[in-house]
């Protein structure tokens, strides 16, 4: 087992086996309350992490998944309210989270909109949800805790979508925003080195809730992966944990949590 210790003001990574060790560290996640951000904020908690869940309008979720952290280490997990439409609210969220903790060290962009939009359909509104929640509202978080990152060492990771590479019919403007953030991803890692910034770009991991696919249409899509089978949101815990605890030296990457679809899906 090889130890790395991490200089002052070096980048937020600790290697020391498969649990990378995340004691001290601070890290928001943003869209926390439930199905993959919950996820998250549990797997990082489970590695010493201080988390500050995020949340729009699940406070019952939040506050629960909150107690469970507390309970399982005191004073070691907040719940955050801000619609993340209001760009001027952000920097107040960030200030709030580390005024709470002290420090922030790392930012997981995780909140996201997704529903079709066919050409011909699209409007402000969805142009607003859709881009607002995928791309502008990552952008002046990242800008708003960047002074924090800098001064930790730490690292940002965004939660993109296989499909911001390889569109997903019917969903042009959803594809489009988490295009936008995918080269966000790779822009923001030169402008605020050292600081690291990377991706995590799922693929079948959690079927939408409001019916969006039937059956037929999930059976096609982990049809289409090498491993014929699903991905569940640990899936997407565990590679945000990488970035953030074992990956010193990799930054402006996206790792794909596919299943292996993209190395064979043309569309």
């Amino acid at each position: 087992m090889f130890l790395a210790v991490r200089p002052a003001g070096a980048p937020l990574a600790v290697h020391c086996g498969p649990m990378g060790n995340l004691s001290g560290r601070v890290i928001l996640i943003t869209g926390a309350a439930r199905r993959v951000g919950a996820a998250i904020a549990r797997r990082l908690h489970g590695a010493g992490a201080q988390v500050a869940v995020h949340y729009r309008s699940a406070a019952g979720e939040a506050e629960a998944l909150v107690a469970e952290l507390n309970a399982l280490r005191a004073d070691s997990a907040a719940a955050f309210a801000a619609d993340l439409a209001r760009t001027a609210l952000l920097p107040g969220l960030v200030a709030a989270v580390a005024a709470r903790f002290g420090r922030l060290d790392a930012l997981v962009n995780n909140a996201s909109s997704f529903f079709p939009t066919p050409l011909g359909s699209i409007d402000e509104a969805a142009w607003d949800d859709l881009v607002g929640s995928n791309f502008k509202a990552p952008l002046f978080l990242s800008q708003a805790a960047a002074p924090h990152l800098a001064a930790a060492g730490g690292a940002i990771v965004n939660i993109t979508d296989i499909h911001a590479e390889r569109p997903l019919a019917g969903y042009p403007l959803y594809c489009a925003a988490k295009g936008a953030l995918l080269a966000l991803t790779r822009a923001l890692a030169i402008e605020l080195a050292p600081v690291r910034v990377n991706a995590v770009s799922p693929g079948a991991i959690l079927w939408p809730e409001d019916g969006q696919f039937l059956g037929v249409e999930q059976a096609a899509i982990v049809g289409h992966t090498l491993l014929k089978r699903a991905g569940g949101p640990e899936d997407i815990a565990a590679a945000v944990h990488f970035l953030l605890a074992e990956a010193p030296y990799v930054t402006g990457q996206i790792l794909n949590v596919d299943g292996g679809r993209t190395a064979h899906l043309s569309a």
